[in-house]
């Protein structure tokens, strides 16, 4: 009982740094974009809660933003502090990056947690945990015009599916639920942060183009 008292107070302050972080990241593209405070607020709460919206709805429970605005007002907080702080910051490509990494290794945890918190099976309680992890940032680039991360190659729903198998597979033993939550945390943000600092990308598909002579052959065969 204290196990699961505690892991629900460490996935909430984990949500609530994720909707800090990824509202971090969602204003320092607002500002790149040269936005206005409102920009920076949108930009902030779609990234910010964007993800766990997503996840609530398809698990058809209350949305977590709605039952508690705590979050929403998170990512107010941050992108008025960044509004009047963003220009000053160097290098923000790089942070929002960062940034971005802790947010996807917090809402890993929590969208794996919730998911089997509400029956789900593993499978689903992965996918939720990756759904979390992915989706506020594919809106935030989308919105902010930006190359979606899921386009560029980078390894960042591998990183938030590995995080989330490593909680569902140590929850499973007899490894405490609040350890196994770390240890998810612990996998998703280095595989992440290895990715960046070594500039790995997952291999892609390569279809070689028929020449001439081939495409004329297929056709006539």
């Amino acid at each position: 009982m204290q196990d699961i008292v505690e892991l629900s107070r460490l996935t909430f302050v984990m949500d609530m740094l994720a909707a800090v972080a990824f509202a971090i990241s969602g204003s320092l593209v607002a500002s790149r974009k040269g936005l206005d405070i409102l920009g920076f607020m949108w930009l902030a709460i779609l990234t910010g809660v964007g993800g766990g919206t997503v996840r609530d709805l398809v698990l058809d429970v209350p949305v977590f933003w709605v039952a508690d605005p705590s979050h929403v007002i998170a990512c107010l907080i941050t992108a008025t502090v960044m509004f009047f702080i963003a220009p000053k910051v160097e290098s923000r490509i790089r942070l929002v990056l960062w940034f971005d990494t802790l947010g996807l290794a917090f809402v890993t945890v929590v969208g794996t947690v919730k998911g089997l918190d509400h029956g789900t099976g593993p499978l689903i309680a992965v996918v939720m945990g990756v759904v979390t992890a992915s989706v506020g940032g594919i809106v935030r680039d989308v919105v902010g015009n930006e190359e979606s991360i899921i386009l560029r190659r980078e390894i960042y729903v591998t990183a938030a599916a590995l995080g989330a198998i490593t909680y569902v597979a140590l929850a499973g033993l007899a490894i405490g639920r609040l350890e196994a939550a770390v240890a998810a945390f612990l996998v998703t943000f280095a595989v992440r942060a290895m990715a960046i600092t070594f500039d790995w990308s997952m291999p892609s598909y390569y279809r070689k183009p028929k020449t001439i002579d081939e495409y004329r052959q297929s056709r006539e065969g």
